[in-house]
């Protein structure tokens, strides 16, 4: 079926070489005279789309406009008009015109105004392939390189990008050839983070990114000034989240700062964000504060002294400086905070950790309405986007800006769709994470993880005398034989985070100043 037209005018018999053309380009076209015999068309029969003269006898174009609405308010309609008065102009533009031109049109001007309405779609959906298209070999070569870890942050951002624009592509082979793409990616990169953690966090390689445990020594620290700073931290954050989100601020908000960190192992809160905190890692977390720091099996919650930690971290990089710091769990408690934002403005730094997107991520894999609503990556952005939009925290957001103060945003780590079980059997005192496994006499396959025998090498507590850790890769996740076919049910294409992915360990850090 071809797209169809209907046209309004007065003089429509002086459109003939206008009509003509169109219908050449094959558009099936309908004209009428006036606004009443044009409301009967739309009324009896479907169009894709109506030009409407603004300067008809009877009804008017304006009258008709509305008319129109009424009864196909989704039928996009473009106005024509002889008058340039801007009264005119805003009037057809609050009755929701889809596009507005002025006479004497062309035929080339009603053309591209049909493609503007009714084919934009298309035309950046095959654009956006053939671009893809064009960069896939490309990309392709680029994965295969021996990349350092700079060149794979570049790398997982194109990639990401190209997900997201290919997120509306109506070719699902598209979509399956960046998935494929990304999840090459991925195990080249558990590769490369396997080869040269252990050197990074020794501080014997040359080429050291920038990680969990020195991230407010060299990049928080140095935004401080004479105003007040807010540290947003969004846990369990993935890039592709935040880019999905960074538009929505761009409209409040100048970007000074987008950039990429690298997580610390285990990619989980009680690891990875502690040591954001102290700028220590975790075994030395544990010997400066015993008290303080809880392993695996121990009980009560692992995060619970986050602000202990910044104050003494703070006070060793010699910031004598008032902060607060608040964990936002619920919308109670987030709607509170914004009810006393102005509290807030008296403190150099104010660090707020809203836990929302992993509760989000925790929510999808127990609850099964979750599940189906976020059933694939782009659901579950989508999601997150429903979620930012209406919650406390975008409430701040807009505090901040009518301040036009600047706001750090960031995360401690990332999560991945899992999809390949991997067996393993371990100790009753075995950690219960699926990405990662903290334990004695852990039986595994050695292709299947990173594993560190020694957990003094990786800076990691050690709970026991054989205390050895293994991490899985790539969209890997650990199951135990006993109940396997259950488990893997129950977990296959769930969210997890503890191991080493490009989603868990490459992570934002952008700055934002408010407009």
């Amino acid at each position: 079926m071809g797209t169809k037209i209907l046209w309004a005018d007065d003089e429509i018999e002086l459109l003939k070489p206008h009509i003509m053309f169109l219908e050449n380009k094959g558009y099936e076209m309908t004209t009428v005279n006036d606004g009443s015999e044009a409301i009967e068309e739309i009324q009896s029969k479907d169009f894709d789309i109506v030009f409407l003269d603004e300067n008809m006898p009877g009804l008017t174009g304006l009258e008709t406009l509305d008319r129109i609405k009424e009864a196909k308010p989704m039928v996009p309609v473009v106005m024509i008009t002889k008058s340039e008065e801007e009264s005119i102009m805003e009037e057809a533009i609050g009755g929701k015109i889809a596009d507005y031109l002025i006479k004497p049109v062309n035929p080339n001007q009603i053309l591209l105004s049909i493609k503007k309405n009714l084919d934009t779609d298309r035309l950046v959906n095959e654009k956006t392939n053939s671009s893809y298209q064009r960069e896939f070999r490309e990309l392709g070569m680029r994965i295969q390189d021996r990349l350092d870890s700079g060149e794979w942050v570049e790398l997982y951002e194109k990639l990401v990008f190209w997900e997201l624009e290919l997120e509306n592509s109506e070719d699902p082979g598209m979509q399956e050839i960046i998935q494929m793409q990304k999840r090459e990616a991925n195990g080249l990169f558990s590769k490369f983070f396997e080869t040269n953690y252990l050197s990074w966090i020794n501080g014997t390689a040359d080429d050291v990114p920038q990680m969990s445990h020195t991230l407010i020594k060299n990049k928080v620290i140095p935004e401080l000034s004479n105003q007040p700073t807010y540290l947003m931290l969004i846990d369990n954050l993935r890039l592709d989240q935040w880019k999905v989100i960074q538009p929505i601020l761009q409209k409040m908000f100048r970007p000074d700062k987008d950039e990429v960190y690298y997580s610390i192992l285990p990619t989980t809160t009680q690891y990875a964000r502690n040591a954001f905190f102290a700028g220590l890692m975790p075994s030395e977390i544990q010997k400066k504060f015993p008290d303080k720091w809880l392993n695996d099996g121990d009980g009560g919650g692992k995060n619970q002294s986050e602000k202990d930690f910044l104050g003494w971290n703070l006070k060793r990089l010699g910031q004598d400086i008032k902060f607060s710091y608040n964990k936002i769990t619920n919308h109670a408690a987030g709607k509170k905070l914004v009810d006393n934002f102005g509290n807030l403005q008296n403190n150099d730094l104010n660090v707020i950790v809203y836990n929302f997107v992993d509760m989000l991520s925790h929510a999808r894999t127990e609850m099964e309405v979750i599940r189906e609503l976020a059933d694939d990556e782009a659901a579950y952005r989508s999601l997150t986007i429903s979620w930012f939009e209406h919650s406390s925290l975008f409430e701040m957001f807009r505090k901040i800006a009518d301040l036009k103060a600047k706001v750090i945003i960031t995360t401690d780590h990332g999560s991945v769709r899992v999809s390949d079980p991997k067996k393993v059997v371990g100790h009753k005192n075995t950690t219960t994470n699926l990405r990662y496994k903290q334990g004695k006499n852990i039986d595994f396959n050695k292709k299947d993880v990173f594993f560190v025998r020694d957990p003094q090498d990786a800076f990691l507590p050690k709970q026991n005398v054989t205390g050895e850790y293994i991490f899985a890769k790539d969209n890997g996740y650990f199951v135990y034989p006993n109940n396997y076919n259950h488990y893997v049910k129950y977990y296959n294409d769930t969210f997890q985070h503890g191991g080493i992915s490009l989603e868990e360990v490459l992570i934002p850090f952008a700055v934002l100043n408010g407009k």
